[in-house]
């Protein structure tokens, strides 16, 4: 057997099943077996590789191991010549096995090897190839000269930015996100560190491999697609410690104690200026707003006071100067802090809670003026004002910043992206059903073949040789790839060819219900997913739960009609005190071929949506349909619904 790849899953389900099927398709060309250590999800990850995936060798661990123990796991079983280390949230071509093992075959040299990675974007990923991290490296990328002079042999050392990206060279460290190792060279020198839990197990190991005699190799010929920022959000003030915490285990384990010391004192000035940093910019992004708010607010009240004092009271300091030191103050505070409550600093705020959040603010702001005594109720008539220009500031501000991100000044604060789907027409049609079920209904465009030469039908508005064309004349936003009609290699190619333009890519895998991307290197992929997972947020669960108990109560108390409505009294009264303590509920899903599709997970229900239409449904698409519009658009009345129509079959056993 040739090749053993292991990928270390974390709640990263829909980014692993993507990465699962190139994996599959790449397996083709090579000898080889896969392994998926999953460290406790609870997304769902362990079941959906069950029922897609039987053929990969599943671990289930029972907590979080970390990477490097993840991968130690299956590694001590790997049956390959070759262990390649993968992340999930990565896509590979279907022939990078093949040509990743050959090159490993002709150079017995080689310990290990990476390849050129891109982002969801398709641009080159710097750490492709890197540089071992001495403390001057260290220096040159904290201060930032490694940016400013990313080709400097000197200074661009730790992404090897003088180094060609598209030939093949001889590097110091690998990316642990596809990670090819010879199995022989691993049993000499030891399998991961599991002194990192996470990050710096790449460096640490690609650096034994060095002092072993061995080298590593930056790999060309080949791509794979890398999602960063999944299983952490890179920009989070906890990846910067763990991160630059990995570098000291890994700067003790292996310098000097002069240049460990050294290096320690960069990295831990380098942790504070980056979290302090991370704070500020945090800070600063969440309270810019309100803030902007708050002046042009007050700047009109300040005005209004005043028209108001000349123009209708005819008396100059009619108001006390506690108004407007005190009282609009904490007006402008309470209407602000209603409007962040109703979710209305969200980055695309809907209209109707901000109009929401500030007419709640109003009715605090009258019942709190009811209260306060006689000499401090200076005039309602300037909460009304208020209410008014709070409005009207809050939806210019809003506007403006819409105009100047989008260029239009569309009320709903939703840009409607223009979206083409690249695939055959069936496989496209699946697609657009997800797009309009997700929660961007995007203006959809068209159909592009998913052939290079021209095509005669009509419902395709162009192939793939004419994307730039297609991106120009029909101003798209973005180009939504499907897996099934296209290869992993021509995506990358396109992705690639097309990165300078500003325009997104998006990946639907075959046979799911999302669709994957990512619009930035440093930000976390994007998911369109059909929303089912209404039925899974914790209120509804509350609710559902409330519900169950309350029905159980009224079913008590009608029993003893109930019982000559049912088949089974006994079976109705132990349903009851079933559900009661929590065992099952009255209203579930419907069973297909007895097994549940992929769904948030719910108790065992008496009743299911099938009940609603008073006939049994056989038709397993059709079971599916209505599983997932009871899951997407779940609330208690349609429970209630579902057991008022189905009060003669409260007696049967649940659904289990």
């Amino acid at each position: 057997m040739k090749l053993t790849v292991v990928i270390v899953n974390y709640n990263v389900q829909h980014f692993l099943e993507q990465c699962l099927y190139s994996v599959e398709k790449a397996m083709k060309k090579t000898s080889g077996e896969v392994w998926v250590v999953d460290n406790n999800s609870v997304d769902g990850s362990v079941n959906m590789v069950k029922n897609k995936f039987p053929w990969v060798k599943l671990v289930e661990s029972k907590i979080n191991l970390g990477f490097s123990k993840g991968n130690n796991l299956a590694i001590s079983q790997a049956a390959g010549d070759y262990v390649l280390l993968l992340n999930p949230d990565t896509l590979v071509e279907e022939d990078t096995f093949e040509k990743i093992v050959r090159f490993m075959d002709e150079h017995p040299d080689a310990g290990g090897l990476g390849v050129n990675m891109v982002d969801g974007q398709g641009k080159f990923l710097p750490e492709s190839k890197r540089g071992l991290p001495t403390p001057a490296v260290a220096f040159y990328k904290i201060f930032g000269l490694a940016s400013l002079f990313p080709k400097s042999k000197i200074f661009g050392k730790y992404h090897l930015g003088f180094l060609d990206k598209n030939k093949t060279h001889q590097i110091e460290i690998l990316s642990g996100a596809c990670m090819l190792l010879r199995k022989s060279v691993i049993d000499k020198i030891g399998m991961l560190d599991e002194t990192f839990f996470m990050y710096g197990e790449d460096i640490d190991l690609s650096y034994r491999i060095i002092k072993a005699g061995y080298k590593n190799y930056y790999f060309a010929d080949t791509r794979i697609i890398h999602y960063k920022g999944e299983s952490t959000k890179k920009s989070s003030v906890n990846y910067v410690f763990v991160f630059y915490r990995a570098m000291i285990i890994f700067a003790k384990k292996h310098f000097s104690q002069k240049n460990a010391s050294t290096f320690s004192f960069l990295i831990n000035l380098a942790i504070y200026l980056r979290a302090t940093f991370a704070l500020v910019r945090r800070l600063i992004s969440g309270i810019w707003l309100p803030l902007l708010d708050a002046s042009l607010i007050y700047a009109a009240m300040y005005g209004i006071k005043e028209y108001y004092e000349v123009n209708v009271k005819h008396e100059i300091n009619y108001f006390p100067e506690a108004f407007m030191v005190w009282e609009i103050p904490a007006f402008i505070g309470i209407w602000i802090l209603a409007t962040y409550l109703s979710k209305g600093y969200r980055s695309q705020p809907r209209l109707s809670n901000l109009t929401k959040g500030i007419f709640f603010g109003t009715l605090t702001i009258i019942l709190v003026y009811g209260l306060l005594p006689e000499s401090l109720r200076f005039s309602r008539i300037m909460i009304f004002a208020g209410f008014i220009v709070t409005l009207l500031v809050m939806l210019f501000n809003r506007l403006i910043i819409h105009f100047i991100q989008y260029q239009n000044f569309d009320i709903s604060f939703q840009r409607k992206k223009r979206i083409v789907i690249a695939g055959n027409k069936e496989e496209a049609r699946r697609v657009a059903r997800i797009l309009n079920l997700s929660y961007i209904k995007p203006i959809y465009t068209g159909i592009v073949s998913p052939n290079e030469e021209g095509n005669t039908d009509e419902e395709y508005i162009g192939n793939l040789s004419q994307l730039d064309e297609i991106i120009e004349i029909h101003k798209i936003d973005e180009i939504i790839f499907c897996a099934k009609d296209i290869s992993a290699q021509k995506i990358i190619d396109y992705m690639t060819i097309s990165s300078s333009n500003k325009v997104d890519f998006k990946i639907a895998p075959p046979e799911s219900l999302f669709i994957i991307g990512s619009s930035s290197v440093n930000s976390p992929g994007e998911l369109y997913v059909i929303d089912i997972n209404s039925i899974s947020k914790s209120i509804n669960l509350k609710n559902k739960r409330l519900f169950d108990i309350i029905t159980s109560s009224i079913v008590l108390l009608i029993s003893p009609v109930l019982v000559f409505l049912v088949e089974k009294p006994f079976g109705l009264l132990k349903n009851v005190f079933d559900v009661l303590k929590g065992n099952i509920s009255w209203v579930g899903y419907c069973k297909i071929n007895d097994t549940y599709q992929d769904l948030p997970s719910i108790k065992s229900g008496v009743l299911n949506p099938a009940d609603i239409l008073k006939i049994t449904p056989t038709n397993s698409d059709t079971i599916k349909r209505l599983n997932m519009m009871y899951a997407k658009d779940y609330n208690i009345f349609n429970d209630l619904d579902i057991v008022i129509k189905g009060m003669k079959k409260l007696d049967r056993l649940p659904l289990h």
